[in-house]
């Protein structure tokens, strides 16, 4: 719950820690039902003071009262690993649920344990909110009934027939509610919430990146009735930072919420003068939307600290879902705006009305949709045929096949195949107007051909399932795998040849790799002691067509202001004792070294810039010691010259590769040697 707290008995106190340790202690502390984390964000002092309290009975696991509950309450739920959930308010079983003693509270945030039976649990420290006495009327896509709360939110992780979105449960019929939809999706009507005695909403925080909206994802000014610059200097005072980042530009911050996949990035905070040359990004997982009185939340603010100047010179983005209305109605700025979305700067309007950015930011880019085609009953016209059908064609590229999809203006029948291999690469379409071909991108079942990272194949749309005529259309299809930031066209144009020949190229989406960090026992560490023996992997599937390679690592504290360069900007480690080379496994990247942490925090943030190649990446020759190691940090091999320079074809600046970067970052809890819960000072 956020700004919201249930009164109970705290065992522990502990003082000047991250979110992410508090609630560390509280599913590793099998005595810990619930915890209550408050924080005071002031931008002027080096370190945020926090207090996280851990209690072993708590009210928000009081049986049902007459009072049903605080309309304005909202929760939230984290995985802790297992079946053990950090959760908000309500007890393990039953329909046991209390708002009676729920208090207001000021940079707050309360969980609760819970128990959910599921093999589809979320490694995040929460997996739902929850607003009690609320729903959202008739957009469920099914109905079920269980035995009590935790068997309908298991119910919602384990669906596979649509995304789940969010749930609603009934204590009375225990009526259990599945919906693809949420507060934030795009259905034609704003989503608000309305109050129903007896029945919670939850939404689902396991969402990955890619599923948390139906269709593209959008940054936009925060709509609360204040100037932005004080939007952005309440959200500086106000809330609390689940991850901060050293980047480059807006464009990247953005980026960095779109991809994020430990949290649901609801909006980011840009300040590009955090540092000279260092600009500052903060994720958060809040918007207006989840304060329990929201957007009067923002007209009556928290004191302002002492020496505060009252603003600010960061930028505030909330991230929501795209549908038909945030596209231009005009056909030329819809154009405009389309091919904008291909870009990976992601710039942004300056005239504060909505601003689109492009889901997939990482590289290269993906090619989303094209502009409208108008629909022509002359033949002249590429898109159309003599029969007067129109045909828009997308395409997509992903790390397996090319995905081309049609849509017509008026039903078409016939079939759809590649050039060639008309019986095993082909499908039959019965009077639609949607339809989809997968291409493969191996193989001899659809025979597209490669070269240089470039997969080529020809698609027929033919009316008659036997006969090729004039009518039918072919069109050529490119899927490029580049390896640098640039804008992609996406267009169709005719040559001459009958029937008509229609060009297509894009892109392929890259595959998002990740950073995990494995302890000696081969398991995914999040809780370590100093000196332990770690591995360090970056990784993406190895089905993919790309390599990766690494530069410019660093390790942060958890306020970003202690920073330690371990991977310089070719590809080298700083300091081979404290942290090797890289090797390269697989697809993977890998280090061995042993854990360390910051004296002021407990918790150490690696933050790595990584790039793609096509095939697997050449290494850079590092000098360590009197040796020279291998490490994959660059594109081009490059040599170590007799004073212990790096040289070779890749000595020059890597500037203008800078934009074709993609920022990883990962997060574990670092323990003195002999350190354990019990003996940490409060």
């Amino acid at each position: 719950m956020t700004n919201r707290d249930y009164p109970g008995t705290i065992y522990y106190t502990i003082r000047n820690v991250s979110l992410y340790e508090c609630l560390g202690w509280c599913r590793d502390e099998s005595d810990c039902t619930a915890a209550a984390f408050s924080f005071v964000v002031n931008p002027l002092t080096p370190i945020q003071e926090t207090t996280c309290l851990l209690q072993n009975e708590t009210m928000a696991k009081q049986k049902p009262t007459n009072n049903l509950g605080n309309p304005n309450a909202i929760g939230s739920a984290g995985n802790s690993g297992g079946n053990n959930v950090v959760g908000s308010g309500g007890g393990v079983g039953g329909g046991s649920y209390s708002s009676s003693s729920l208090q207001k509270a000021v940079n707050m945030y309360f969980f609760t344990k819970m128990q959910l039976r599921s093999d589809n649990l979320c490694n995040r420290l929460w997996s739902f909110e929850r607003f009690p006495n609320k729903m959202l009327r008739g957009l469920d896509n099914a109905i079920i009934y269980t035995s009590n709360r935790e068997a309908c939110l298991s119910a919602c992780l384990n669906e596979v027939r649509f995304v789940c979105r969010s749930v609603e449960f009934n204590y009375l019929t225990l009526q259990c509610h599945l919906s693809e939809y949420d507060r934030r999706s795009p259905v034609g009507f704003p989503q608000e919430l309305i109050h129903v005695q007896g029945i919670d909403y939850f939404e689902n925080s396991c969402l990955r990146s890619e599923e948390v909206c139906q269709d593209q994802r959008i940054y936009d000014y925060a709509k609360v009735g204040m100037p932005f610059n004080k939007v952005a200097h309440y959200v500086e005072l106000n809330y609390y930072p689940d991850k901060e980042l050293l980047v480059k530009s807006q464009g990247g911050c953005l980026r960095a919420c779109t991809i994020e996949n430990e949290f649901i990035c609801r909006s980011v905070l840009y300040r590009p003068s955090f540092k000279p040359g260092q600009p500052n990004c903060a994720l958060y997982h809040l918007d207006h939307k989840t304060f329990p009185d929201g957007l009067d939340t923002f007209a009556t603010p928290s004191p302002i600290p002492l020496l505060d100047s009252g603003d600010s010179s960061a930028t505030y983005f909330e991230a929501g879902c795209a549908n038909d209305t945030t596209k231009s109605s005009n056909p030329q700025q819809q154009q405009q705006q389309t091919l904008s979305m291909t870009t990976a700067s992601m710039s942004t309007s300056t005239n504060h009305k909505q601003t689109i950015m492009s889901t997939m930011a990482t590289l290269p880019p993906t090619i989303s949709t094209i502009s409208n085609i108008p629909m022509i009953q002359e033949g002249n016209e590429p898109s159309c045929d003599s029969y007067g059908v129109c045909y828009e064609v997308m395409l997509k590229c992903t790390d397996t096949k090319i995905v081309v999809n049609v849509q017509t203006s008026r039903p078409f029948h016939g079939r759809i195949y590649a050039l060639g291999r008309s019986e095993t690469c082909n499908l039959n379409v019965r009077n639609s107007q949607q339809f989809t071909l997968d291409i493969s991108l191996g193989g001899q079942d659809c025979n597209t051909q490669s070269l240089g990272g470039m997969y080529t194949n020809t698609v027929v749309l033919q009316h008659h399932n036997v006969v090729l005529t004039k009518a039918d259309k072919v069109y050529h299809v490119r899927c490029t795998y580049e390896t640098t930031s640039r804008n992609v066209t996406f267009g169709m144009m005719p040559v001459s040849r009958d029937p008509d020949t229609l060009q297509i190229t894009s892109a392929p989406e890259a595959p998002l790799p990740k950073i995990t960090i494995f302890g000696s026992d081969g398991r995914e560490a999040t809780t370590v002691r100093i000196g332990d023996r770690l591995s360090f992997r970056i990784e993406i599937p190895e089905s993919t067509p790309y390599g990766i390679f690494a530069r410019s690592c660093v390790a942060m504290a958890k306020d970003s202001r202690s920073t330690f360069e371990i991977i310089d900007e070719h590809g080298c480690p700083v300091d081979n004792t404290i942290f090797p080379n890289f090797y390269q496994v697989g697809n993977a990247l890998e280090s061995s070294y042993e854990a360390f942490r910051f004296t002021e925090s407990y918790g150490v943030i690696f933050q790595c810039n990584v790039k793609y190649c096509i095939g697997k990446c050449e290494p850079v020759i590092c000098g360590v010691g009197r040796d020279n190691v291998e490490s994959w940090g660059r594109r081009r091999r490059s040599i170590i010259d007799d004073g212990g320079d790096l040289v070779g074809d890749d000595q020059t600046s890597n500037k203008e590769d800078d934009d074709d970067e993609m920022t990883l970052s990962k997060e574990i809890l670092v323990l003195d040697v002999n350190e354990n819960l019990n003996n940490i000072n409060s």
